[in-house]
């Protein structure tokens, strides 16, 4: 099994910064190499990729809309991921769940099986 628990979430400004974070679990996840990602979801709209980083941190990979703004990382050990959140936009509130997937051969596509509850996150203009 693999438990994902999602922190760090709030009300911020625009312009503002929030770190979110997401503990993962499980006897699963101890097992096999993990890749982890971000994912959103707004009222009204469907979830939708954020960001995501291979299990060894080498490739991280990120939505356009949040480029050079959102930085995902890991700390493997720890099994942590987090997502740095800065220069927020009124458009990013929505709530963000943390996923995790068994990472493939290079070059494979990711592939996100497990999910946390998710986190709000509202930006007010």
């Amino acid at each position: 099994q693999v438990q994902l628990v999602e922190s760090g979430g709030g009300l911020v400004q625009a312009g503002g910064s929030l770190r979110l974070s997401c503990a993962a679990s499980g006897r699963t996840f101890s097992s096999i190499n993990m890749d982890m990602g971000w994912f959103r979801q707004a009222p009204g709209k469907e979830r939708e990729f954020v960001a995501a980083i291979r299990w060894n941190g080498g490739n991280t990979y990120y939505a356009d809309s949040v480029k050079g703004r959102f930085t995902i990382s890991r700390d493997y050990a720890k099994k942590m991921v987090y997502l740095q959140m800065n220069s927020l936009k009124p458009e990013d509130t929505a709530v963000y769940y943390c996923a995790a997937g068994p990472s493939g051969p290079s070059g494979t596509s990711l592939r996100f099986d497990y999910w946390g509850q998710g986190t709000q996150v509202t930006v007010s203009s």
